[in-house]
This record gives C-alpha cells, structure tokens and sequence, in this order.
C-alpha cells in the first residue's frame, strides 16, 4: 500500500511546479485551424502571451520568438471533448472514487460536478496525451432525469481544471429518462416541464415549497435554465422525442436547447435545423442497441450537416479518448463511400474543436487557431484523424504540458523484457 500511495502522490508533484504563458512560433507545418476549413500547407502558428497571435502562411515572426521547425509535423487546436465523464472517477467499478452519478441524493438539478474533478485523475492526464486540451464534463442520470450541472475544464497540469462552473443543466429524455420517471415518456415529459415551469415560478417569487415536487435547491439550480443563462443539454435519440424537444423551445423561448445522442436526428434534420439547435451526436452506430436507435446510421452526423445543422461529436466515456480522432476520421472515411454520407476532413476535425465550443457558448474562445482564442496547440507526427498518429507536443494556454501517464510509463515499462524495469513490488 505504501508504494501505491507513494506512486500515485507522483502528480502532484507535477501540479505544484509554477508555470507561465509562453511565446513561440511554430513554422513549415501543416496547419489545421479547426474552423472546418482544410490544412494549410507550410503554415505558421504564433504564440504571444497565452493566447494565438496570428496563424497562416508568410506569418512575420517578431524578434526573439522562440521559433521551432515544425516540417513533418501538423498542428492542430486542442480537441474539445464534448459531454464527457472525464476527472469524475478513477475507476468507474469502484463507487468510492466514482462521482459521475448519485443514485442516493436528495438532490438533482441542484448537484455540480464541480468539487468532484480530480485535476490529477489518469483519464484527464491520458485524455491530454491524447490531444484534448478541453471537455464539457457531464454527470449521469440516476434517481431523476435530472442528472445536474456540468463543467468546462481544461486538462492542464496544474490544481485549477475548471473553466467555467455550472455551465449547463443535463437532463435526459432517452429510454433511461422514461424509465426514471416511472417507466413511461409521458412521465418523464410532464416531469420535465412540471420541473421547469416550478422553476420559472421560484424566480418569479411565486413559489411556495408546500405543493411543488421541486425542493428549493433543484428549483433555485434550474432558475438560470428557464432565463436563458444556463445551457440545457437534453439527451434524446428518438425522432419523435427530438420533435418533442425542439416543441420545447416554444413553451420556454428563452431555453437555449442542446441536443445530445439524437441517433435518429437524420429523420428530422430539417426540423432541427429550422429551429437552429446544436447537437453533440453519437457517431457511427449502424446496429440499433435500443428500441429508440432502430434508424440508427454511421451516416447520421453527415446528413445532419449537409441539412445545415450544428453538429459535433459525443465524447462520452473517459475510457475511449485514444479514439476519439479515429471515430471523427471514420466520418471523412463515409464520404468516399458510396451511398453514404460523410464529411470533409475540414468538417470533421471541427466537430472536435470549433464545433463543440460553439455549441457550448464559446466560439472563438477554445478549439480554434483564430487570433484571440486561447493558446491550445498541439503537435502531431501525422495527419490527426489517421489511428498511426499521436501528439508529440501539447500547449494548454500557451504552456507546455507533459504527456506522461500511466499508459505511457506501462508502454515504456514493457517495450524489452529487461525484468530490471519493473517496479519493485515485482521483486521475490
């Protein structure tokens, strides 16, 4: 036990190193911006103060930039990974050290994943090594359909993950929402707008506690929803409760809707388009695992675009960061296949970086090479969204991170069979 709280105390250490905003340009690159744009060949990237200075080709360098060669190389925004559990559990079997739900809370709305982030979790370090720099981190649905408030971090090493608190309500009106609310979509939809028009009653002051289903908590925490100045991400696959969903909007026409999952969205992308809703979609499930996902396509995200909504990519699990670019590379893969329908890879790349930021609010401000945005910058030794490319270098507000984790030291540890490598709990 010693050594294992001896290993894992080894992050820490990383956390407590002071750390300042670099200036750097990176030259000969090709250069992804991330705004659905395609690469720009031998391309310049500039650095100044913790946020990007300017991006393109014939950039002038000022004077006593550090400059480094980038040939060989592409570089890329950080990737946005979005509605995600990562930095809520360590090992999601083991319920001590798993906060991504709370099945025996008295609470739901009102819950924020905020306290709960471990800056020095091994899924954020790994999902850094993996490239993503940012991630609308999203709790889980237990006892309500209200799962509660959800977070932007960045995935820097250091003690302060969280960007923006309480950023977004999650709530579902999947299978599982029906099945909470008492096993049926007519539950979890009257539950749903019981929930928000309580809410719109306690700002207004016309709430008394005794005959409402909210307690005062969940009603305070959903106030910002029904003003407009919280996002509130719905979970919905079936076309017919995406329809119900979008209806949503003009009984609260303040709402500002995100949709999440929307499996079947292609059966009603033209709806979804009209009503301007953003969607973060799952990718590529051709074989239906539910009864709401029977229209189920890996063309789902690509007919959505070509409609003219506002999609991007679902992260989910912390589990699966490593292929995350491989899922989004698939997307450009539909588009040379016949009958299917894919991206561009301009397209796709954005639907891990400008795409989910905007959805989130913050356009222009992470996952893009646009002056002003902040200063996430990766380094790749090949084109990002092929399986044989990895980062090489990442920057998270202009400061250089370290890619170690546990996978890499494993991956280092086991390369030769020298047994000398291994750690010494090995020794007999």
């Amino acid at each position: 036990m010693m050594r294992y709280l001896a290993f894992a105390a080894a992050p820490l250490a990383l956390l407590a190193q002071p750390a300042t905003a670099q200036d750097f340009a990176i030259t000969n690159a090709t250069v992804a911006t991330g705004d659905g744009s395609e690469p720009i060949q031998n391309a310049t990237v500039l650095v100044r103060g913790g946020k990007i200075a300017a991006v393109g080709a014939g950039i002038a360098i000022p004077a006593g930039v550090p400059t480094h060669d980038g040939v060989g190389t592409w570089v890329t925004p950080g990737l946005v990974a979005a509605v995600t559990d990562i930095g809520l559990a360590d090992v999601s079997g083991v319920q001590s050290s798993n906060d991504i739900s709370a099945s025996k809370a008295r609470f739901n709305a009102a819950l924020d994943v905020t306290p709960a982030i471990n800056p020095v979790s091994q899924h954020i370090l790994v999902a850094r090594g993996n490239g993503i720099t940012r991630a609308v981190v999203a709790p889980s649905p237990s006892n309500s359909i209200f799962a509660g408030q959800g977070a932007i971090i960045d995935t820097g090493a250091d003690s302060e993950p969280v960007m923006k608190a309480r950023a977004f309500q999650m709530v579902t009106l999947a299978e599982r929402g029906a099945d909470i609310a008492g096993g049926s979509r007519t539950a979890s939809h009257v539950e749903l707008r019981n929930a928000l028009r309580e809410a719109r009653d306690f700002a207004e002051g016309r709430w008394s506690g005794e005959d409402n289903l909210l307690n005062r908590a969940d009603a305070e925490a959903l106030g910002p929803v029904v003003a407009g100045r919280q996002q509130l991400l719905v979970q919905a696959h079936r076309a017919s409760d995406i329809r119900a969903v979008i209806a949503l909007a003009q009984e609260f026409p303040r709402i500002k809707l995100v949709l999440v999952g929307a499996t079947e969205g292609w059966l009603v992308a033209d709806e979804i388009a009209r009503a301007g809703i953003p969607v973060i979609a799952e990718s590529l499930q051709s074989l239906p695992e539910r009864f709401e996902q029977l229209a189920a396509s890996q063309s789902n995200i690509g007919r959505m675009r070509a409609a003219g909504v506002k999609v991007t990519f679902n992260a989910s699990s912390a589990r699966f960061t490593h292929m995350f670019t491989q899922y989004v590379g698939n997307l450009v893969a539909l588009s040379r296949m016949p009958g299917a329908t894919g991206l561009s890879w301009g397209e796709a790349f954005a639907t891990i970086s400008s795409r989910p930021a905007a959805a989130m609010g913050m356009a222009g401000q992470i996952g893009e090479l646009k002056a002003g945005a902040a200063g996430d910058v990766v380094v790749w030794d090949g084109d990002p969204l092929e399986v044989s490319s990895a980062p090489v270098r990442v920057f998270i507000d202009g400061i250089e991170q370290p890619l170690e984790n546990h996978q890499t030291r494993l991956r280092d540890r086991y390369r030769d069979l020298d047994e000398s490598d291994l750690p010494k709990a090995y020794d007999w």
